[in-house]
Order: C-alpha cells, then structure tokens, then sequence
C-alpha cells in the first residue's frame, strides 16, 4: 500500500510541475485526461484504505460511534460523503471485484463505481458477480446515470428466464400503486399571491402530461433571449395547455396535429397482454397500460428488421412530413449527435443533403437533431451520413477533435 500512494504522489508531483502558464489545447487535454485517471487511482486507494480502516475497528478504539461519524470529525467532511465513502468501500470489498480493480486503474471514475455497486447490491448474491463484470464492461460507454438505468434491469441480462415473470409483476403491482396515489394540489400561499402545485401521477398519465408540456416548454427565439428558467417554462407550458384546451380542444404537437405518445410494443404483448412496452422515453409500460393508450389514440404501425431500422411506417392520410418525423423518432429516439441525451421532442429533422443542394425530403436523408447540435452541424467542420449498411446516422468529428476522424454515434438512446 505504501509503494502504491508512494508512486502516485510522485506521478502526481510531476504532472503539477510540468504543467506552463501557457499551454496549448492537446496539452491541456492530455494532462486532464491523465490527472483524471491519477485522481480515480487516488480515490480507489482512499476506499480500500477506509475499509481496511473499519475491518481494523481503528474508529471504534479512537471513540467513534461509527466509521462513517470517525470520517466527518477527523477529516471535516460532510456526513453524507462520510456515509457514501464506507458504504462504496464495503460493496466493492464484498461483491464488485470488476469494479474495483477498474477504479484502481483509473479506467471508471468514483460516480460510476457508485451507481454498479448499488445496482450489485440489490441483486441475489448468485448473480451480484456477474452484473458486476456486466456493468463494468458498459461503463466503457455510459456515465453513471446511465449505469443506473441498466443496474435497474441488470437481472433481466444475467438471469433472464428466472427474472421475466418477477419484473412484470413488480411492474404492474407498482402501476397499480401509482394509480391510487394519484393527486393533484393546488395550494395558495397567503400573503404571497402564489398557488403551489404539487402531485402525483402515474407513468401513463406523466406519458400523456408530458407529451402536451414538451412542445410548449422549449425556448422562445431558439433560446438566445429566452432568460425564463426551465421550471418557468414548463409552469407557462401548463398554463398555455389549459388556455389551449379551453379555446379549441385541441393541443398542438411540433407537426400541427394532437400531441401523441410514442409507445414501443410487439403485437403479440399488445394482443395478449402479458410482457411489457416502452415510451419513448425508455420507461417500462405494461401490456395493460400500452392498450388503454392504444383505446384513446391512432395506433401508427412500424415494422422493424433486427438492428432496429425503420422498414416500413403507418402513415395518416395527410401530413406526409409528420410521417417522416415519426420515421425519425423511432430511428433515432432522440438527438443522433453522439452523447447528445436530448429526446425526440426537443428535435428538428435535419436534411443530411441539404434540400437547397437537391437532398430529398426523405428517411435515408434526414436526422433528429437538438437545436444546439442542428446549428453545430450548420457551422462547424462536423459531418453526418446516413450509413448504408443499416440505415442508422454517422457523425464524423473534425479533425482537431479527432485525427483520425472516425466515425461515431449515440449510444444513449440504445441503452437496453
């Protein structure tokens, strides 16, 4: 243990000297990229140094009524990073040795080590071992939120046929749950001149709110000169809802027509109600729920082939574009700029040759896009196509980003 914060102290140390007051900006790159790994080798030490710590009984002979206590008073942090510190230490120690051996070469950092131990943690010990190498191995490529989502169906990977029944019972059991508790609050602060909104709803209902908040909640002029906190947005959104409702009925979508829920099922779970669907925002819906959506809305048939290319799309009879649109959507799920986690919504479609230049009107020339990266793409050296071999877009970055200039894509809409 000596020999190991010996050497990085002395790596550390030569990093702090060699860095100028003037550098250029591969150099900054470089020693951030590698100050970061020294600094997750650093914390990797600092948990084994802590368990090892609590497993001596060191807090408990100095008086501490616990490590996590003995923590805060000796090195003035704050109880929660005291608690978080022991709690990551024992669960890499116990189940996660993927994990810390990772952390220990600086390859994931301490947010991603926290989000696999606490997906490990909830699992049957038989299986912890094997989520962990699983997790470890998407941590590659997904940040820790994202290893939060798939820790939560991590039991469908390393035990599928034993977990398939279990999941959706939980799911309809917590359907069920968050019906009942619906509610809705408004509450007038006196003196303030103000109404407080608070509730609860379920995933189906929040699906359906969501869906007619979205188009009314982005930036007014592209953003520049909107100065309206998101909160505000959204509380305007619900206000322009309701006034909407009350003149004509009718709610707008980005395409004119009556805002829809994007819902992903196989035929055979709609028809027989057994497995489960997803909204367009990743979440889980069961059978039962996506056929209640389906009694209230135009079902828009999509026919995909195994790598998820749109084949084939249920069109209404006008609108052409919102046809396309939709195309898009199930493509894309989102923003296609690469580690963009903007969703479907808040996108444009973009002509990957531009419709000026004589690019069709088309799903093989066209992308979702988020307004930050539409103008990016606009105005700077990035380029998109469309690959030919499954139809999915490729960005390729400008050459002071990657000399090399490979290829690359988003990943976060295709989590699962």
């Amino acid at each position: 243990m000596d020999e190991r914060l010996t050497g990085l102290s002395r790596v550390l140390g030569e990093h702090l000297e060699s860095v100028p007051f003037v550098c250029s900006p591969p150099a900054v790159v470089e020693q951030l990229d590698q100050v970061h790994v020294i600094v997750q080798q650093v914390a990797a030490l600092q948990l084994a140094l802590v368990r090892q710590a609590d497993a001596l009984g060191i807090p408990a002979a100095q008086g501490a009524t616990s490590t996590a206590a003995w923590l805060r008073g000796r090195y003035r942090i704050s109880p929660g990073a005291a608690t978080k510190q022991v709690k990551l230490a024992k669960m890499l120690d116990a189940d996660c040795p993927a994990t810390a051996e990772t952390l220990a070469a600086g390859a994931v950092n301490v947010d991603q080590a926290w989000s696999i131990a606490k997906a490990v943690a909830g699992l049957p010990s038989e299986h912890r071992i094997q989520a962990d190498k699983h997790l470890v191995e998407q941590a590659a490529e997904f940040g820790a939120v994202e290893l939060t989502s798939l820790g939560e169906r991590i039991l469908e990977v390393v035990a599928p046929a034993e977990t398939e029944a279990k999941a959706l019972a939980a799911l309809e059991r917590a359907e069920e749950r968050a019906y009942v508790g619906r509610e809705l609050r408004l509450s007038e602060i006196p003196g303030e001149g103000r109404v407080r909104v608070t509730g609860w709803l379920d995933r189906e209902a929040a699906a359906i709110v969501t869906a007619a908040l979205d188009p009314l909640c982005a930036p007014r002029g592209g953003g520049a000169d909107d100065v309206r906190t998101p909160g505000q947005r959204r509380a305007d959104a619900l206000v322009e809802v309701c006034r909407l409702a009350q003149a004509c009925t009718k709610l707008p979508d980005n395409g004119g027509d009556r805002p829809q829920v994007v819902v992903t099922v196989s035929y055979d779970t709609l028809r027989d109600r057994v497995g489960a669907a997803t909204l367009d925002d990743g979440q889980l819906l069961s059978a039962a729920a996506a056929r209640r959506l389906a009694c209230d809305a135009a079902i828009l048939p999509a026919v995909l082939d195994g790598a998820g290319q749109v084949l084939d799309v249920g069109r209404q009879q006008r609108l052409f574009p919102a046809a396309i649109r939709r195309a898009l959507v199930l493509r894309d799920n989102g923003c296609a700029f690469p580690d963009c986690d903007r969703p479907a919504r808040w996108c444009e479609g973009h002509h990957v040759i531009h419709w000026a230049d004589g690019g069709p009107t088309a799903l093989d020339n066209a992308v979702l896009l988020c307004g930050h990266h539409h103008r990016l793409i606009h105005h700077s050296d990035w380029r998109v196509s469309i690959n030919p071999t499954d139809g999915h877009p490729d960005f390729t970055p400008p050459a002071h980003i990657d000399p090399q200039q490979q290829p690359r894509r988003n990943r976060y809409h295709r989590r699962e």
